[in-house]
């Protein structure tokens, strides 16, 4: 679903309040920044990572994230271990996120750690396009994204 320019695939889970999405391929879950998320942020003008191998509580960080607005923690929606970064994509083009955010753009795939217990609040499909509109309204978002 499109709102206000903000791209919200169905096909993703989405941890809303931490502006996640997830993709999840048997025991690895791929994660990065929504598109509201990088618009909020800016042009990303820097990121580090947390090291593979790394067990992450929900909540904290598994990077952290600078742009020219922003510096700020990419937040884990669960509790994970870091199996891969995209720290070569980054280094490639830092602004892969502001231009692909659930392709090229990714942060980081884990191993959840305790996903039972705290999956309660990812949302999916409709019921995530849904509570992004409410969202999108309310921190009255445009999307906006960087072009090469």
């Amino acid at each position: 679903m499109i709102f206000y320019a903000c791209d919200i695939p169905e096909d993703l889970t989405y941890d809303i309040e931490r502006d996640v999405w997830i993709r999840f391929d048997g025991e690895i879950a791929t994660l990065g920044m929504t598109d509201v998320a990088q618009t909020r942020c800016g042009k990303i003008a820097a990121i580090s990572f947390r090291d593979v191998g790394k067990k992450v509580a929900q909540g904290k960080a598994l990077a952290t994230v600078e742009s020219a607005k922003w510096v700020g923690p990419f937040p884990a929606p669960f509790s994970c271990e870091i199996v891969e970064t995209n720290e070569a994509g980054f280094a490639k083009d830092i602004l892969i996120t502001n231009k692909e955010p659930y392709t090229t753009g990714w942060f980081v795939k884990v191993r959840p750690t305790n996903l039972e217990a705290e999956r309660g609040h990812l949302v999916t499909g409709a019921a995530a396009a849904e509570k992004y509109k409410e969202r999108i309204k309310e921190l009255k978002v445009n999307c906006l994204r960087c072009i090469d």
